[in-house]
């Protein structure tokens, strides 16, 4: 309860110091809207957010499974195989040294204006941190563990040991993985939005700037936001319950 009121207030600090920014800089409204203009706008065109959203939301929602599924699959090949390693992490290092904005025109020619283009941005960005999150979980395996699965099993298999040892101890990397890419998730959608798109919230954006109704576009800009937070706490409070050993805050030392 204490959280919430402490978000509410904080909420609430954001649009006054926003409130105060547009009188003393006497803004007009096609540069930055009041909150109420805003706030107004959202009342407005509900119908209209609503539609675009859903399908931002599709987007969002199935590049993310998309992304984190070949992610763990690609992370478990390296920590399964010399082979994947030698041949996959060149390539999936070398992956990320291409502009995401770049790789969005090619996705929007080779699959269209359609869901697929945004689907596949949103699985390109959330792919790099779920693989190297989990991957490393699986490299610092407490090698405790693997000793004792040595004196137990005179030759273990290595899928056994992976299965058994090494993913459970690498959870919390994975968890770590998938609260990135629950933050990051919207900018791949929204991206290929913007590339070329006949929907959602990042075509809205742009429709509603090139006509001058920015405060449609802060509405859209509120929704989107809405929608990632609601996307983080959710996937955040899915993995406490699966993780319910992970601890929920790092441990400080206290000064003297």
């Amino acid at each position: 309860m204490k959280g919430l009121w402490r978000g509410l207030l904080t909420l609430a600090g954001l649009l006054s110091l926003w409130q105060v920014v547009v009188i003393l800089g006497r803004l007009p409204p096609y540069l930055l809207p009041g909150p109420w203009a805003v706030a107004t706008s959202l009342w407005r065109h509900t119908g209209l957010l609503l539609a675009h959203a859903s399908v931002t939301a599709l987007e969002i929602v199935l590049g993310m499974l998309l992304g984190v599924l070949l992610g763990s699959a690609s992370a478990l090949a390296l920590g399964y195989s010399r082979r994947a390693r030698r041949w996959l992490l060149p390539v999936l290092i070398a992956s990320q040294a291409i502009p995401v904005f770049a790789i969005a025109p090619l996705l929007v020619l080779w699959l269209g204006y359609g869901l697929g283009s945004k689907i596949a941005m949103a699985t390109l960005i959330i792919y790099f941190p779920v693989t190297a999150n989990f991957y490393d979980g699986l490299r610092h395996t407490p090698r405790g563990w693997l000793d004792l699965a040595r004196v137990m099993l005179p030759t273990p298999r290595p899928w056994a040991v992976l299965r058994h040892i090494a993913i459970p101890a690498a959870l919390p990397a994975l968890a770590s993985g998938l609260r990135v890419a629950a933050a990051i998730a919207p900018i791949g959608a929204v991206l290929g939005e913007w590339v070329g798109s006949s929907a959602g919230l990042g075509y809205l954006m742009l429709h509603a700037n090139s006509r001058m109704q920015i405060d449609l576009m802060f509405a859209a800009l509120l929704v989107l936001a809405t929608l990632a937070v609601g996307l983080y706490f959710t996937v955040d409070a899915g993995l406490r319950r699966l993780l319910p050993w992970q601890p929920r805050h790092p441990e400080t030392v206290e000064p003297d």
